[in-house]
């Protein structure tokens, strides 16, 4: 059987009314049509729409008669998202115990999924950081700091891709945009391995945040933990 057209389209547009985004997602909705929309310049939206090409040019024609639109590639969206939002927290959290260690945790439905991280993240997109999922945390988690564990980076995460959360998850690969004070820009989770203890990879998507050659956990700042360290030393020799 042949697969139906669709049609692909990039539109830059003035929406009046309060929520200009999700009145563009709910019409998308309502017509099938499948992609996202965000924040523009000037109280613009930038709207990537796909799907039946009858269904995208009705979503078109309810935009500002000042749309700029172009032709587009088909991505093979599931869904019509609203880009530029939070989807809530994100931490990493550093272990010195007797496996060095950094935790890696996302927000997703009231919970903090969790991967444990042994070499920490990286702004190097050439770099695959090995990753093991681990059990669930409580999101109060997120806050907690001991003798040998600090917060190394936190934030705010939006979720990204073709497919909703926590489906993207769920499926092995999930991509997302990091906020934080040393991870900044786009991020994928990939999973190479299911079992009790998926094995992951954490890659940097190659953006303006990306840092070729880089390595931020041997260069970002230790002053927390060291000084910590330097203080039980202290005690101990006391």
């Amino acid at each position: 059987m042949a697969r139906a057209p669709r049609l692909a389209v990039r539109a830059t547009a003035t929406v009046s009314g309060g929520d200009p985004r999700g009145d563009v997602r709910g019409r998308a909705l309502e017509l099938g049509v499948r992609g996202w929309v965000r924040d523009g310049k000037a109280g613009q939206v930038l709207v990537h729409a796909e799907g039946d090409p009858d269904a995208v040019r009705e979503l078109l024609d309810s935009l500002a008669q000042d749309a700029q639109v172009q032709i587009a590639r088909v991505e093979g969206h599931e869904q019509f998202a609203i880009r530029g939002v939070s989807a809530g927290a994100f931490v990493v959290q550093e272990h010195r115990a007797t496996a060095h260690h950094f935790d890696f945790r996302l927000e997703v439905e009231g919970v903090m999924r969790s991967w444990a991280v042994p070499r920490g993240p990286s702004l190097d997109p050439a770099v695959k950081r090995f990753a093991v999922q681990v059990e669930d945390h409580n999101i109060s988690h997120n806050a907690y700091e001991g003798p040998r564990v600090i917060i190394w980076d936190r934030g705010t995460y939006e979720q990204g891709g073709r497919v909703p959360w926590p489906e993207a998850l769920d499926r092995g690969h999930a991509v997302f945009v990091l906020h934080g004070e040393k991870l900044r820009g786009g991020f994928a989770l990939q999973r190479t391995r299911g079992g009790d203890k998926p094995q992951w990879l954490l890659i940097k998507r190659r953006d303006e945040d990306a840092r070729t050659g880089s390595d931020i956990v041997a260069q970002a700042p230790r002053s927390v933990l060291s000084g910590r360290m330097l203080a039980e030393s202290s005690q101990r020799g006391a």
